[in-house]
């Protein structure tokens, strides 16, 4: 599961503007060519309360003491290959010293990357992408560009007739791959968002043609559970990079990003320190991004004081500026009369490389229904090794790449196959800003348009525990080893009845509390998400947070076989209802509130 760095863009693809090595271990049959790439932020005191409604709605067979229902025959040998051994078996080698906490680009993820195309060749799985030469392949390359910012080099500057302001590091985060520097006007544009569904406009009337725009974290009125912004969870627009795109489609030619004024959380710088960990790490991990990517311009974060300044010429206090989009939704953008800023970045490295997402096809047993499909994915690569220190990542996210397997040979042992097919993907470089997972809606494997649901899993194999990361911003129950959170069903309420139908037969506790915060971040965070940018519907199935999280203490020996073995029950179950109805699941662009 990605942290989401200020020193990245969070991830979107871009529908959001049109409508938004050491060793190596090598398979025979499957190697790949080997890639080298020359305190505290504030703790607030209200924890979120919304927690006791939502736990109450999501209830289980047999926690209403009533019986499981039967496993339908026709699946029955399927699910029954769900075994536990496998789990403990695959995950003590993908997370093993050996593997070097598989960094996307180094040569522990290369191991992992083959050892999952040897796993889907032995289950019979069809090879979903092809290779340069046109061969069918289980791997899918991604062309990837590595960096490491200059903090040294890097800063902002504010010109305002002759007096000039000029910020470094810490006050000023973040990156951009290419080395630029650009001086333009600047512009405010309110939260950044352009959202017609919601008949929303920061961009109304604003010209951004050009110049560099100052915009809010989050989005407008996220603490009324009534908002048409989805109430008090996220929404689609609330992410940087889809900012950043629709900036980009404004034709902005920079983005820099302030917290808001009068938040009620940490902003995302804070939220990030809070995490510890390899958040922390000296020096940082390295930044990526996709060779291709359609964001082409540069994002960043400024520290509340840095926001002061920049808004200086506004006409109003960036608290009063917050307040009156958030009373009535009115637009407050505006240009900044005089104010120039010049954003100056260059990078100590530069490299090019290629990781892989790994995919295999199930065919659909209809003639006609096998062409549509459904998904099932994880993300194998996590935060690598500093001298002796590995970061495993045993939850994060070698449990779910473990349980894409399981699914995988679950399938192809059951004698009867679903009607639609299914697209078993592990996706590359999720840690570095989802970047397999937004390739692949970019080059899609399988038409996206008869892509009916995607279940993905990242972190499905610990109990939730209070961490840094949450203390003080989400509640959790006391109580969490038969629990599991879904995360997505403000966008297909029809794929979560789907979920609790199928759960009638397992028994787990379905948790929906990380639709209802705004703190953490969470609906952006896994490889669902550029696929939700895209309109269809797709879950994260997420077992929570703990003080593991990004730290090299996630190991093996934490995990909860047991919960994550019923929670790839759910799943099989789950997949199979979406792949043998009449229709899929509808998809609801624009969420209603709460209430």
């Amino acid at each position: 599961m990605v942290a989401i760095s200020t020193s990245q863009p969070q991830p979107d693809s871009d529908v959001a503007c049109a409508t938004l090595a050491r060793g190596r271990l090598r398979h025979p049959q499957f190697g790949v060519p080997r890639r080298r790439i020359n305190r505290k932020g504030r703790i607030m005191k209200k924890a979120i309360l919304i927690f006791a409604l939502s736990v109450v709605a999501v209830t289980s067979a047999s926690a209403l003491g009533v019986g499981l229902v039967p496993i339908p025959t026709a699946q029955k040998t399927g699910f029954e290959r769900i075994r536990e051994a496998d789990l403990r078996a695959d995950l003590a080698f993908l997370a093993s010293d050996a593997l070097q906490g598989r960094m996307s680009l180094q040569s522990g993820d290369d191991a992992a990357i083959q050892w999952i195309a040897a796993e889907f060749a032995k289950t019979g799985l069809t090879p979903a992408a092809e290779n340069d030469k046109g061969i069918a392949s289980y791997f899918q390359a991604v062309p990837l560009l590595e960096y490491r910012p200059n903090a040294a080099a890097n800063f902002l500057s504010l010109q305002v007739g002759v007096t000039q302001q000029r910020w470094q590091a810490p006050d000023v985060l973040g990156g951009y791959r290419n080395d630029i520097e650009v001086t333009a006007p600047l512009v405010f544009a309110g939260y950044g968002i352009t959202a017609p569904g919601l008949s929303y406009d920061d961009y109304r009337d604003l010209d951004a043609k050009g110049k560099i725009v100052v915009i809010f974290e989050h989005e407008p009125q996220e603490t009324d559970p009534a908002s048409r912004f989805g109430g008090t969870g996220n929404t689609r627009y609330a992410t940087n990079r889809v900012k950043g795109m629709i900036a980009q489609a404004h034709g902005a030619v920079a983005v820099v990003v302030i917290a808001e004024p009068n938040r009620q959380h940490p902003s995302n710088a804070e939220r990030f320190t809070r995490i510890g960990g390899s958040a922390k790490r000296v020096p940082p991990i390295p930044a990526q991004a996709l060779l291709d990517d359609d964001l082409r311009i540069p994002i960043i974060t400024v520290t509340d004081t840095v926001a002061t300044a920049l808004l200086a010429g506004a006409g109003a206090t960036p608290q009063k500026l917050q307040a009156a989009i958030d009373k009535d939704l009115t637009p407050q953008s505006r240009p900044l009369p005089g104010a120039s800023v010049t954003m100056h970045f260059e990078n100590s490295v530069r490299s090019r490389g290629v990781s892989y997402n790994v995919a295999g096809l199930l065919q659909g047993s209809d003639p006609g229904l096998a062409l549509e499909t459904v998904i099932i994915s994880a993300h194998h690569d996590h935060d690598g090794f500093s001298g002796p220190e590995i970061w495993h990542g045993a939850d994060d996210n070698g449990s779910g790449t473990v349980g894409v397997i399981e699914l995988a040979r679950a399938f192809t042992a059951n004698p009867v196959r679903p009607k639609r097919s299914i697209l078993f993907v592990v996706f590359c470089a999720e840690e570095r800003g989802l970047l397999g997972s937004l390739f692949m809606v970019k080059h899609p494997l399988r038409p996206l348009a008869t892509t009916r649901a995607m279940i993905n899993f990242d972190m499905i194999g610990r109990n939730e525990e209070a961490s840094e990361q949450t203390d003080g911003l989400i509640a959790i129950p006391k109580d969490t080893t038969n629990r599991l959170n879904l995360i997505g069903a403000g966008y297909s309420p029809e794929f979560s009845r789907t979920v609790h139908a199928a759960n009638r037969s397992i028994g787990l506790i379905l948790d929906d509390r990380f639709d209802h915060e705004n703190a953490l971040n969470i609906f952006f965070r896994s490889d669902q998400f550029p696929f939700v940018m895209n309109d269809i519907p797709a879950f994260w199935f997420f077992t929570g947070f703990h003080g593991d999280y990004h730290h090299t203490t996630d190991t093996a020996d934490k995990i909860n076989y047991t919960k994550m073995t019923k929670i790839l029950q759910l799943s099989y179950l789950s997949a199979w209802r979406f792949a043998d109805a009449a229709a899929g699941p509808a998809f609801v662009a624009d969420p209603p509130g709460d209430k």
